[in-house]
């Protein structure tokens, strides 16, 4: 099958991981998380990591945030050191951690304001704000609390702030992990959509295998912790945009989607998720 035009510019090194370890120190002594990371991910890649509960996804992605430094190794971002966090890189959490005593419209406005506000005028943070709402279909809830919207509302209203920061990366900690199965498939729908319209650098965690292939151009499959380590990464060179109904039946789908079960199940054998 022959790539569509999205993978055509994904020739440059826009994030590198370089020969990253990470070693937490524990009451019970070190533990290594993360060995021997390389990972090279192009401007306007979308990139999976998947993995096993305790293969160091989360720890990897807290990395290319800067929330955490690496106990050797560097990585980049557009040719400078991540040395902390920054506003072209924009964390996506599970949960969604929005202010619950400010509206919709103030969680995101508030991040609006860290990154633009010293050179625009509020009426410019107010329409940056409206336009985030508007590119989740959350206008109408503009001024309601999390407490009084769902949970799929809360996660859109956290990808909203996320893009209305303009980030040049998008990175997501399962983002949809916490939702029903129907909210979920409508989000990640959503997501193929918005992505395609911001061209956005995404790098998300997921323990769902469908959620990688439909999503990503490339999936990072981890092996097992402590010490985990990239065991293989697959292209996925379906053409976009992707419609999940067409795609169930598609055989390079299939082909897809067997390969990563095949790494996880296979040969990192089953872990049991922690509870």
């Amino acid at each position: 099958m022959t790539t569509t035009s999205n993978h055509a510019s994904h020739t440059t090194k826009f994030i590198e991981v370089q020969g990253v370890e990470q070693t937490f120190k524990t009451a019970k002594g070190l533990f290594p998380a993360l060995r021997d990371i390389n990972l090279t991910i192009a401007k306007g890649e979308f990139v999976a990591l998947i993995g096993h509960s305790g293969c160091g996804k989360s720890t990897l992605l807290n990395l290319i945030a800067g929330l955490t430094t690496p106990t050797s190794g560097a990585l980049l971002c557009a040719n400078k050191e991540i040395k902390g966090p920054g506003p072209e890189r924009a964390v996506v959490f599970q949960n969604h951690s929005l202010l619950p005593w400010l509206t919709c419209f103030d969680n995101i406005y508030l991040a609006v304001e860290r990154v633009f506000g010293g050179k625009e005028t509020k009426a410019q943070l107010r329409a940056r704000t409206d336009a985030a709402l508007a590119l989740v279909g959350l206008t109408p809830a503009a001024q309601k609390r999390p407490g009084e919207i769902s949970g799929g509302m809360k996660q859109r209203v956290g990808i909203a702030r996320a893009l209305s920061m303009e980030p040049q990366v998008l990175l997501m900690d399962e983002p949809f992990g916490a939702l029903d199965a129907l909210t979920r498939a409508k989000l990640q729908d959503e997501l193929l959509e918005i992505v395609a319209r911001t061209h956005s650098t995404v790098v998300m965690v997921t323990h769902d295998v469908d959620e990688a292939v439909l999503l990503s151009d490339k999936i990072v499959m981890m092996t097992n912790g402590p010490a985990a380590t990239i065991g293989e990464v697959l292209s996925v060179e379906l053409p976009r945009p992707r419609k999940r109904v067409e795609l169930a039946e598609d055989p390079q789908y299939v082909h897809y989607r067997k390969a990563v079960i095949d790494f996880l199940y296979t040969r990192q054998g089953h872990v049991e998720k922690a509870a």
